[in-house]
């Protein structure tokens, strides 16, 4: 059974959104081009907490851990914890942040992405300078990966059930599998432009965001339209779930034979997320969405059908999406040039 997701609220901000991220339950974090955060209980539209002065854009949020009131925010080139069970309602980082942690090489060097491990033992962050890097959230040791990318580093990705790898995507158009403690490259994949009649292509392949299934099957969303999909480690995949079959040495999505290319769109696909092993949706900068859904033919080839399309409202130019078995939120700049967060609710769960 496919479903797919009907508007039904929004939230509107004083300033574009630059980040949504889902925490326990139905929370959900938003973060500001003002470099402000704010906290709601979905179906609520009403804020529940806020963080302020944060200094610099919001360009990512993580929680902790699934169960976790815990929060790291990237904000220009730092990172900052705070804890959400603090009873104020107003939260700043001088007066509140648990940790704050400069991560960026210089001023310059601002942060894109972070994201948490699954062990929860590990921060990794992408930044502007092509940088891929660790921190171990025990010791509170950073580490830089020693190869970086040729352009900025848009998304970090660790990768499930692999206690020591993950991926990265940039805007040189290049995905990089980490081994993140001896911190060197284990494979890589370069997204080449798609021809057109006079063999130029109209957008740079950039990867604008990445996504890695509980399974290890690999998304990478491009400003040229495309989705590609790295199916090499995918434990689903008809190959590798053979009864004996030996776990690889090392994850293998980003191996060029096992990948598919998926034309899903005009423009920039700025986002993508798995809502589960099976199921990806996607957000094009102008706002249209999508979801496609993911099988193996029996002989192992992969089978992609879009399932769903919309179109947002109010939202203009999207920032940020985030997912979970409820609702989808997609986040930007608003037709009034303020900000918003359009939530579309799950039809399979509207009951």
């Amino acid at each position: 059974m496919t479903s797919g997701y009907t508007k039904a609220n929004t939230i509107n901000l004083s300033a574009p959104a630059s980040a949504v991220s889902f925490g326990p339950e139905n929370k959900v974090a938003v973060g500001s081009i003002d470099g402000s955060l704010r906290l709601y209980d979905l179906p609520s539209t009403k804020v529940a907490k806020a963080i302020t002065k944060l200094g610099d854009e919001v360009a990512s949020i993580a929680w902790e851990s699934p169960s976790s009131n815990n929060l790291w925010i990237a904000s220009g080139i730092t990172a900052f914890l705070f804890d959400l069970e603090v009873p104020k309602m107003i939260l700043s980082p001088d007066d509140d942040a648990a940790l704050s942690v400069p991560l960026g090489e210089d001023e310059e060097d601002v942060l894109n992405e972070l994201s948490i491990s699954p062990s929860t033992k590990s921060l990794a962050f992408a930044s502007d300078n092509g940088s891929v890097g660790v921190m171990n959230l025990v010791t509170r040791e950073v580490s830089r990966m020693k190869k970086q990318h040729g352009s900025i580093c848009s998304s970090v990705k660790f990768i499930p059930d692999r206690p020591t790898e993950l991926v990265s995507g940039g805007y040189d158009s290049g995905l990089l599998h980490f081994d993140f403690v001896q911190r060197n490259v284990l494979s890589s994949f370069d997204i080449t432009a798609t021809p057109t009649e006079n063999a130029v292509s109209l957008s740079p392949p950039f990867i604008l965001s990445t996504a890695v299934s509980s399974t290890g099957l690999i998304a990478a969303s491009t400003a040229d339209g495309r989705l590609w999909l790295g199916t090499g480690g995918d434990k689903s995949h008809p190959s590798n779930s053979k009864p004996g079959k030996k776990r690889t040495r090392k994850w293998e999505g980003l191996r060029a034979e096992d990948g598919l290319f998926v034309q899903v769109a005009e423009g920039p696909v700025v986002a993508c997320a798995f809502v589960n092993d099976q199921t990806l949706v996607t957000s094009t900068l102008l706002g249209k969405l999508a979801q496609q859904s993911i099988s193996y033919k029996p002989a192992g080839a992969l089978q992609v059908h879009t399932t769903w399309n919309a179109e947002v409202s109010v939202v203009a130019k999207v920032n940020a999406l985030s997912v979970n078995g409820r609702y989808l939120l997609v986040g930007g700049i608003s037709k009034d040039h303020k900000g918003a967060v359009e939530i579309w609710s799950s039809t399979q769960n509207s009951g």
